[in-house]
């Protein structure tokens, strides 16, 4: 008998930056804002449910191999419950607290969250009817089935019947509700059975509650391959809990609550204990949330409502499996008639010392030929970044390392190198970000894991999240001269989410970088005050108004007949400065051309106000992830790529890094990058002035769109060398 994990360890978050916006709930920067005009802003809300209903239409999308559409589908799931879990808990306690500011396109708190209950309830009800009615059917028409426990026969039961047996009911705890047992805590996003028992004794009846274990597989596999969700084999079993009671009712429900962190850093002498507290707190936040399969009866419903103290609008009535994330585990399966084709990242070329597409070369000698661009997951992580902490570890003339960690694996090799170093001898500066939301206690471990080995560790500024991905090494060289070494990316140092997210990394030895990075690492970890960088743009300090100054001087070279254009690719775009200033620019004259993930505040193609500006979206097998900013700068193009967002949370209260491009090789490549994403042929998403989104995948003639992650896979293959690059 095997078993099916319930859910991937690392499942793609495409709402990740949205979870930790809450910050700007908590902390509004003491700065002039724009007054709220829906004309000139979409709801922000509003348009991160658009984004999640562009996932859910590649989910739809009958051209995409099926087991991808389940998975689109699961990571609809798992966007909706963080949305709730932050967004919408940090709205509810704004309402409750009297901060009812309302929002840049005008909606006030209240009529935020009747706007989101209206539309998350449509999208919950699409959501599912798209897996009852087309999903699952198309499954068991390829032998995928997920089955219900009563249509189980022979060994299926039997199979079943056993996992219940040895793996569940040891592990089950009823819980009963009555004058002597209160109502019992219901914790965030676990399913749970409503049970409702009668004793054959008194005829009296009673609730209880099965809370459906987590750590076991969701899906149990009954065949090859045949499947039952672990909440039916325990419905089925629940008379074996209460011997004696007739079963009236099993229902299941499931509770989000809010998962918002408060930890005043100013007060606490001690930063890591006292997240460490809160996290315990954390699972006592308040119900934002209730899901309930459509058959539960009205008594059982009424009491969880009340005893939860849910409102009709946190009510969510589902037909047919709640938590449709578990289905994640089925993109597992080896099926390759209904999986997009394999594709190994290649090592990039410069990084090769043979034929071999996979055969990583000395990182060192590379660098110094010249600037290298990275982008992932097309180029391979493990023989490029994480090739380049390891090869500094081992190096006995490496003399330090420093690095930031915002989010890395389970298991990460890298944190594996730098405990490696300090233990060697080498001076290893670690700035970790603890406060990484939902990836706090995985931080805590290896922050300590880190210092126990020796290495320095810092949390970086008080009050500030600490985002930028850079990582400085110095080495000796033979002439006895100290070099720096740096890598400065757009994505977390993370081995497995880098087969996952696309992001662009930057690997120089130019001088300029390395001492800016240096004087950041030196900001992070010291008492300094350095604002003054040569190659870089550091949030919350110059990066506000660097971007500004450079929107502005594109908007002073079209009024004065100069070339001028500003290319963006970002995952959301919310800051009203910044938008504002964009609608400056075109209406200037400035072409401005945005690739946008996520959310969008900013309309364009509006006539007077944004006539000049295009939005577009793509979302495919990968999370786009890379943020890049070209400005013309008149004839003189700039390229930036780094770890920041236009979102007030990055720009004000996070330290973000952009570096500069300078290399004439890497900016040719960023701007194909660009060009591609932003051309009219690529297959995409297009924002239009009254914020509807329409996609396009066939030109006018009927021809299909270029579909763009495809075409950079084909395209990487090739400049790999790789012979699967006509096949891919």
């Amino acid at each position: 008998m095997t078993t099916s994990t319930s859910s991937a360890p690392d499942l793609p978050r495409y709402a990740e930056e949205l979870a930790e916006e809450i910050e700007d709930l908590r902390h509004a920067p003491e700065r002039s804002r724009p007054a709220a005009d829906p004309d000139r802003f979409i709801d922000r809300e509003g348009s991160w449910l658009d984004f999640n209903v562009r996932v859910l239409e590649l989910a739809e999308d009958t051209t995409t191999p099926l087991l991808e559409r389940v998975r689109f589908l699961a990571i609809v799931a798992t966007n909706l419950d963080e949305f709730f879990m932050v967004r919408v808990a940090g709205l509810q306690r704004r309402l409750a607290t009297g901060l009812g500011v309302a929002s840049p396109a005008g909606l006030p708190p209240r009529d935020q969250l009747e706007l989101i209950s209206a539309r998350a309830h449509e999208l919950v009800g699409r959501h599912s009817a798209l897996y009852r009615d087309q999903l699952h059917p198309a499954l068991s028409a390829e032998g995928v089935d997920i089955m219900r426990y009563a249509e189980l026969e022979g060994a299926q039961r039997a199979t079943a019947d056993e996992f219940f047996a040895e793996h569940v009911y040891p592990v089950l705890t009823p819980l009963a509700v009555d004058p002597a047992h209160p109502f019992p805590y219901i914790s965030g996003l676990s399913l749970n059975l409503a049970v409702v028992v009668r004793d054959r004794d008194t005829g009296r009846e009673h609730f209880a509650r099965v809370k459906v274990p987590p750590l076991l597989p969701r899906l149990v596999r009954v065949g090859d391959p045949r499947f039952v969700m672990l909440e039916d084999i325990i419905a089925a079993h629940v008379p074996a809990l209460f011997p004696g009671m007739d079963i009236i009712e099993t229902s299941l429900f499931r509770v989000t609550r809010n998962e918002d962190l408060t930890v005043e850093e100013d007060d606490v002498d001690n930063l890591l204990q006292a997240l460490e507290r809160e996290l315990t707190r954390r699972r006592f936040g308040p119900a934002v949330r209730l899901e309930v399969v459509t058959d539960i009866s009205d008594r059982v419903l009424d009491l969880l409502v009340r005893e939860l103290d849910i409102s009709e609008p946190q009510l969510y009535r589902i037909e047919g499996p709640l938590d449709l994330a578990g289905l994640w585990a089925l993109t597992d399966l080896d099926i390759p008639l209904l999986s997009n084709d394999a594709y190994p990242p290649v090592t990039h070329p410069r990084l090769r010392e043979s034929s071999d597409p996979k055969a990583a070369v000395d990182v060192f000698s590379a660098m110094r030929r010249g600037d290298l661009l990275l982008h992932h997951p097309y180029h391979s992580f493990g023989t490029s970044v994480q090739a380049f902490v390891e090869q500094a570890a081992a190096d006995p003339t490496v003399l330090a390392i420093k690095q930031t960690l915002y989010r890395t694996s389970g298991d990460s090799p890298l944190v594996d190198a730098l405990i490696d170093a300090a233990e060697a001898g080498k001076q290893v500066l670690v700035v970790v970000e603890i406060k990484a939301r939902f990836d706090e206690q995985a931080n805590i471990k290896w922050a300590r894991a880190l210092e126990q080995a020796g290495c320095h560790v810092v949390y970086g500024l008080v009050g500030l999240k600490t985002h930028c991905k850079v990582c400085l090494i110095v080495r000796q060289e033979p002439d006895g001269s100290l070099r720096r070494y740096t890598h400065i990316g757009t994505g977390n140092y993370h081995p497995k989410t880098a087969r996952l997210y696309e992001d662009l990394g930057l690997l120089t030895v130019d001088p300029a970088v390395g001492a800016d990075i240096a004087d950041l690492f030196n900001h992070l970890s010291g008492y300094t005050k350095h604002r003054d960088y040569d190659t870089l743009l550091v949030a919350p300090d110059t990066l506000r108004a660097g971007l500004t100054e450079m929107i502005e001087a594109e908007a002073a070279n079209a009024r004065g007949g100069g070339p001028a254009g500003i290319t963006l690719k970002l995952n959301n775009l919310v800051d009203e400065q910044i938008i504002d200033s964009l609608y400056d620019a075109s209406q200037a004259g400035v072409p401005i051309e945005i690739v946008v993930r996520g959310m969008c505040s900013l309309r364009p193609g509006v006539p007077g106000l944004s006539e000049n500006i295009r939005v577009r979206s793509i979302l495919g097998r990968f999370l786009e992830h890379s943020r890049v900013f070209r400005f013309c700068a008149s004839g003189e193009e700039q390229i930036w790529i780094g770890s920041a967002d236009i979102m007030h949370r990055n720009l004000d209260r996070r330290v973000e890094a952009l570096v500069k491009t300078r290399d004439p090789m890497v900016k040719e490549e960023l701007g194909k990058i660009l060009e591609l994403a932003a051309s009219p042929g690529t297959s995409a998403w297009e924002l239009k002035p009254d914020g509807s989104w329409v996609r396009h995948t066939a030109a006018a003639d009927g021809e299909a769109l270029r579909d763009y992650q495809l075409t950079l896979l084909r395209a990487t293959a090739k400049r790999a060398g790789d012979v699967r690059s006509d096949h891919v």
